[in-house]
């Protein structure tokens, strides 16, 4: 039987070097993307290789990196733009199969068995060539694990970075993986590398030469796919994205820049959460019929509720109706609130549930839903063409510009 060809597609400093495509002249420079130190969530969200040359790591906070390179340029994030490179950096993948999988924003599986005789036959060139085109297109670099295996495609694509590839096949996975430590393997945390440490195990290869017996006593059922891993014989399928598993929830959160404690600022806040949400649950084509509101004081304490909606619904004014109705059945002002977090539960495709409406409800409801289902989905459109701040709520604008946001160009609902 043939093996399976298998890529992991991994762009590299993603968010530092999309940010370099719209600024050349930062590639000079020590330049990392973070959150902001004044909206209390500063920590390096990736950084640029030259400021990787100084030790800057991500998820270190902007303090420390400050401290290993005082001239660190800090750049905000852009969350529309990253997207919209993954977009497009997936389009290209999906030009060589069909077969592609996103992992977050930032990598994605290929499966190119069955394609990549269209293009040479020789993996490995074929990867070159997608790394080649995303650096042509788009003037971002990824780096490509090739295996006949998820689990080392994934492993060899941090093995040559950046802007290379690597190949693991049956012939030279004992020689380059098994030397590897162990936490480089997927599934290996930090718990778990301490336990193989305790073990004995410190690399990938003594997993492998291990007793799966004593793995399974070790580690349960995770033990066995340890060894499965470490061996190789992984035969998960790489799933195209349109047959990811629809999610549970959908849910949006923010941590304010100071705390709301007036009426206003809480309605401008839970306003944006909902007005992503919604679109998040439109883009899905789910409706939800739960909504659940957390809220964190100062002091880090959180409370949570939820309440059902009317009826299934995708819509930002239903969504905020419920949040708004939680919030002050269940918090006083002017007690501060730091964080708001807006979730959709209990979700389902529309018109796959029944609702108990009266005859009265129907006829006084129906066109006016209607109207604001066409007004969604015509703001859906505008974004996706001219991007998130291209329209938004009044309500949301009248907050930010008297917090002294610079004013954008923008729709006012």
């Amino acid at each position: 039987m043939q093996d399976r060809v298998i890529f992991h597609c991994d762009c590299d400093a993603f968010f530092a070097s999309v940010e370099e495509t719209f600024h050349p002249e930062y590639r000079a420079v020590p330049m990392a993307v973070a959150g902001d130190p004044a909206l209390r969530h500063g920590i390096i969200l990736a950084k640029n290789a030259r400021a990787k040359t100084y030790g800057v790591l991500t998820a270190e906070t902007i303090w420390n990196a400050k401290k290993k390179c005082p001239q660190l340029l800090l750049v905000p994030p852009r969350g529309g733009a990253y997207s919209e490179y993954c977009d497009r950096v997936n389009r290209i993948y999906e030009d060589y199969t069909d077969l592609v999988e996103p992992l977050g924003i930032d990598e994605s599986y290929l499966d190119v068995t069955g394609s990549v005789h269209l293009f040479g036959g020789d993996a490995v060139a074929l990867a070159h060539d997608i790394r080649r085109r995303v650096q042509a297109e788009l003037g971002i670099t990824i780096s490509v694990g090739v295996s006949w295996n998820c689990v080392f495609a994934k492993l060899a694509s941090d093995l040559r970075k950046p802007n290379d590839v690597c190949l693991l096949s049956r012939g030279n996975y004992q020689s380059i993986a098994w030397p590897l430590p162990a936490g480089a393997m997927l599934m290996v945390g930090r718990k778990a590398r301490e336990k193989l440490h305790q073990l004995g195990m410190e690399t990938i290869g003594d997993v492998a030469r291990a007793d799966p017996a004593l793995l399974t006593r070790a580690f349960g059922k995770m033990g066995e796919g340890l060894h499965r891993y470490a061996t190789g014989e992984d035969d998960r399928p790489v799933n195209p994205q349109s047959g990811e598993e629809l999610p549970k929830s959908v849910g949006n959160g923010s941590t304010f820049s100071h705390d709301l404690t007036t009426r206003r600022e809480v309605e401008a806040g839970i306003m944006g959460l909902c007005d992503t949400v919604s679109a998040r649950l439109r883009r899905h084509n789910l409706q939800c019929k739960t909504v659940q509101l957390s809220i964190k004081n100062p002091a880090l304490e959180v409370i949570q509720r939820q309440k059902k909606t009317a009826r299934p619904t995708d819509l930002c004014s239903e969504l905020y109706k419920t949040a708004m109705e939680i919030f002050f059945a269940h918090w006083a002002l002017p007690a501060p609130v730091r964080a708001l977090t807006v979730t959709a539960q209990n979700l389902a495709a529309p018109g796959t549930t029944t609702e108990q409406l009266s005859l009265f409800e129907v006829m006084a409801d129906e066109e006016k839903r209607a109207r604001a289902e066409t007004l969604a989905h015509t703001i859906d459109a505008i974004r996706k063409k001219h991007g998130k701040r291209s329209i938004t709520s009044a309500k949301l604008v009248a907050v930010e510009f008297e917090e002294g946001v610079e004013e954008e160009d923008a729709v006012l609902l």
